[in-house]
């Protein structure tokens, strides 16, 4: 199995479910209250963890009451923790969650998750440049990404970016990135000045365009292809577009085409949504295997 490195970052996330999401300034009653583990970083690092990559996570988090259960469930699941440092004086992340209607809105706190920076990252130069991928997203700080981004351009590391939550990004980022990984809100974003069409086309074999229940669009060099997802019925959508990120990164860097990479992951999200809270629905490979449309040939 491949090793992955994931930078990003740590959270609890504090989940309501209602039947009705409230408007501006209404209270509404809701049907159930749970807390779960979270962020974009740990999410992905537990979804490659349980399709059996060895994890390492690059990531903070703050002196309170959460922080010890956000890094021993990262440990729990398999995810190598030794890089994972505390910040004083500081919460550890945190994200609101309103389920309703199968679908999720969210109010994300950074916490220490800001205090991810360049020294940082280059501090564990020598964990990355061991790693045969690496992963980053956008809830730690742009210097933090530039810094992962230049180790692997050096290391010529595989070096995956899921631009989410969207910001505007360095052209110099995105350069180094061997696979971007945008839904189609951020695409959008990211190339207002075309199509996604258009932007698959000209970022060929690196853009690859999440999409939703319709599957993950990309461009082969010649021409494009929309890859479909698996229909289930979703409980909770929360996790599903990390769940893709964390299985992506295990096919790929297991040497599974773009195309099957995409399938596996898109399979592994379709599991994820089928259960509550953004780590509770993600598959083992054993959950993988055991379904109908795993492919033997994929042989992980």
């Amino acid at each position: 199995m491949s090793k992955i490195l994931v930078l990003g970052s740590l959270s609890t996330d504090f989940v309501a479910t209602t039947d009705i999401r409230p408007d501006v300034g209404e209270t509404v009653q809701g049907n159930s209250f749970f807390t779960t583990f979270g962020g974009k970083g740990s999410n992905q690092a537990v979804a490659a963890s349980r399709l059996e990559s060895k994890v390492i996570m690059l990531g903070k988090v703050g002196d309170d009451s959460f922080a010890n259960s956000i890094v021993d469930n990262l440990s729990d699941n398999g995810v190598d923790v030794s890089c994972v440092e505390s910040v004083t004086h500081t919460s550890s992340g945190a994200a609101v969650i309103t389920i309703s209607d199968s679908d999720n809105s969210i109010v994300y706190v950074p916490g220490a998750n800001g205090c991810v920076d360049a020294e940082y990252v280059n501090k564990y130069k020598k964990e990355i440049l061991s790693c045969d991928i690496a992963v980053a997203q956008h809830e730690v700080s742009e210097e933090a990404v530039e810094a992962l981004a230049n180790i692997c351009e050096e290391g010529k590391i595989p070096f995956v970016l899921n631009p989410a939550p969207y910001r505007k990004v360095k052209e110099s980022i995105l350069e180094k990135a061997t696979y971007l990984l945008p839904n189609e809100s951020e695409c959008k974003l990211l190339y207002p000045n075309l199509s996604i069409e258009e932007a698959v086309a000209k970022y060929p074999n690196k853009l690859l365009v999440t999409m939703g229940s319709q599957g993950v669009f990309f461009n082969d060099g010649e021409k494009s292809h929309l890859v479909p997802t698996f229909k289930v019925d979703a409980v909770d959508t929360t996790g599903a577009g990390d769940t893709f990120i964390g299985g992506f990164s295990t096919a790929i860097s297991n040497g599974l085409s773009i195309e099957d990479s995409i399938t596996l992951a898109n399979l592994a999200a379709s599991q994820s949504v089928t259960k509550m809270g953004a780590q509770g629905g993600m598959p083992k490979l054993e959950d993988l295997k055991n379904n109908k449309n795993y492919k033997s040939s994929w042989n992980l």
